[in-house]
Order: C-alpha cells, then structure tokens, then sequence
C-alpha cells in the first residue's frame, strides 16, 4: 500500500501531462495536414522511375544555400517524397537541423517549413523532454519507471479486495470517494497490461540518445576504426550509387535513412546506408551499410546489438503506430482511459488530504444520506 501510495503521487502529475500530450501525437499527421498547408509533389504515373538522389541533393542545397546536408530519409508514410535534413555545418547539433521536402520523382525542391511553432511539436518536446534536453528525458524516464511500480503495486493492492467484491463492482449507492475508488480500481486493472507496455517502452525511449552513443562509440566505432584518421572527402561519391549498392548487399531490405559523412551516425569517410526491412516487425529495425564516401566501394554491415534493436522496437510500441489508423484509434481510446485513472487517482489523494474534521463531516453526511435511502 505504501508503495503504491508513493510512487503514484510522485508520478502521477507528470504522467497525466505525458498522457494529455501524447494523444494528439498519436495523430500527428493528420493534425498537421489540418492546420498547416502542406506544399504536395504533383500526381505521377504508375511506373514512373525515382529521381537520381545526387539531383534531389542538388536541388535542396540550391535553394539552401549555407547548409550541408546531414541525412537523406524515406517518408515510409509517403513514398511521393523524401527528407533531407540540413544544418549550417556537418558538426552542428541534428537538432537543430531543419527537414526539406523533395519531390521524389522530379528531384523538385517543394518546402522546408519551421516547424518549431506547430503545436504538434510543441506536444512532441513536452512530451519527450518538457524544453529540457538529455536532463528532461532522463527525468520523465525516472516518473516512468514509478509509474510501471505504481501499476505493480497498484494490483498488489486490488487484489485483496476482490475476495470482498465480485470483478468490476461499482457501488453506486456509497459515497463518493466510494465510486471514485471503484471507478479508478476497474480503469487501472482492466489496462494495466496496456499501460506497463506503454510506460515501459516510453522509459526505454528516454534513453534513445544513451543508447545510441553506446552504439556509435562501440560497434559503430570498431566499423570505421580503419578510417578514422581520413578526411571528409573533398570530391565525395555519388550518393545515388552508394543506395544503389546498398541494396545489392541487402537485396531483401530497402533504404530507411542515409547518413552522410562527418554527421551522427556514420563516420568522416562514408555514407551510412540504414536499410530496413519489408514486415512489420523487421521495417523496424534497420542495418547499417558502410560505403566509402571516396571511392563509392562497400566498406562493411552489420545487424544492430540487440540494445539499438530494443530501442527501435519499443518506439512504434509506444505511440500505435504499427499498425494503420484502426490501431491508433484503440491506442487513443486507452489513452483517454488513462487519463481517467490518473484524475481519479489524483482526486482520491486529495480527498484523504483533507483536514481531519472535514473528512469526518463528510462521512457523517455520507452516513446520513445512506440511512435516507435505506428508509
């Protein structure tokens, strides 16, 4: 009981402001196509051949001027059109960094919009690290981690009682705190699976840039040890044939993400070439492909440490975004039964807050009220 009690009152505030703003990330998409202008290539016949990828780079650098391109990213919700994100120098912070929009099969500059006035990503920071960076993730990881010891504990606590109470009781004729309690003890036991999913795979992804430095200076590193003394090439290789020869080393897999040499991810001397796969569960998970930025030679691959695998599994997870707009719908419906659980758990704390004679003066009403009815 003390377990539950504590963990739940430290989280609880921080957990319903995660659960709030989350919701609208669920659908983020579609609220962003509602309340912003979205520039959209043109329609194109079936069959028709992608754009050469140097021609992509070419036209956003033309119309961005100062930047250098740090990552080239398939859209898998839109194949029309691919990402290239750019910063003002390849060792500047990613996130910093702004998303151009590229027509794929014209290689047409169509947009790079600020999006750091959307309310979606105003949702997205709060949601992922509250303004606060590393620091904010780590601390919303520790308010999750409580949460997933509230939920344990929480059916620690209800177990007990359902040898009184047959399942799902809701005694309309008690008090109020009554059916509050009975409201929020049949929410949280009917979700709880749902929501030690979802507050563990959140806790997991606060730990996203972690993990990804322990893989960029682990495997990563004993990848590109041969050329870390190498320049950033001055004459780099075509990126088109680099993805090209990316998919004839993972003929089963296609391109997720092209790091570019001198950014996270990859080393000063290649391309990283991030393939994934063609199911569910394996369009997840990705597979670097090393090709040297110099001579467009393939260099090495290797499948992910099954640290980076956890991560990138736990993401989807986490927000319903494996399995179309049906599955995000029920994610929502939970999410709002969440939210649920927490008022009312927020609500029976206060109410055994206050002061003695109050709570007295209540029960004593509730007594009264009772011997009304039963009249």
């Amino acid at each position: 009981m003390w377990v539950h009690k504590w963990s739940s009152i430290i989280c609880t505030t921080l957990m319903l402001m995660l659960c709030v703003t989350g919701l609208p990330l669920i659908f983020h998409h579609e609220i962003d196509d509602l309340l912003h202008e979205q520039v959209k290539p043109a329609p194109v016949a079936a069959g028709t051949p992608l754009a050469n990828l140097d021609q992509v780079i070419a036209s956003t650098l033309a119309h961005e001027p100062g930047h250098v391109p740090h990552f080239l990213i398939w859209d898998p919700d839109d194949a029309a059109t691919v990402l290239v994100s750019i910063g003002k120098s390849i060792d500047g912070d990613p996130a910093d960094n702004r998303l151009a929009k590229v027509d794929a099969y014209r290689a047409t500059y169509l947009e790079a919009p600020d999006v750091t006035g959307r309310f979606t990503y105003i949702m997205l920071k709060l949601h992922t690290d509250m303004f606060a960076g590393l620091p904010g993730k780590l601390f919303l990881g520790l308010m999750g981690f409580l949460f997933c010891i509230a939920i344990v504990s929480g059916i620690v606590v209800y177990a007990p009682s359902m040898r009184k109470l047959r399942f799902g009781a809701y005694r309309r004729d008690r008090p109020r705190i009554v059916r509050w309690l009975d409201i929020h003890n049949l929410s949280g036991i009917l979700l709880v699976m749902w929501m030690l999913v979802v507050g563990f795979t959140g806790v997991i992804n606060t730990w996203a840039d972690l993990v990804l430095k322990v893989w960029e200076f682990g495997q990563l590193g004993e990848m590109t040890a041969p050329y870390k003394d190498r320049p950033l090439p001055v004459n780099p290789a075509s990126i088109d044939a680099a993805v090209n020869l990316a998919r004839k080393i993972a003929p089963d897999m296609k391109p997720a993400f092209v790091a570019f040499p001198g950014s996270i991810f990859s080393s000063r001397a290649h391309y990283a070439v991030f393939m994934r796969g063609n199911t569910p569960l394996t369009s997840r998970l990705a597979r670097p492909v090393l090709i040297d930025a110099q001579t467009g030679a393939f260099t090495e691959t290797r499948d992910l440490p099954w640290y980076v695998k956890t991560l990138l599994i736990s993401q989807p997870l986490h927000f319903g975004d494996y399995g179309g707009l049906p599955l995000r719908i029920i994610w929502a419906i939970l999410d709002i039964v969440t939210i649920v659980v927490l008022i009312t758990g927020l609500y029976l704390w206060l109410r055994r807050r206050q002061p003695v004679r109050a709570r007295t003066r209540s029960h004593a009403e509730a007594s009264q009220a009772e011997q009304v009815l039963s009249s």
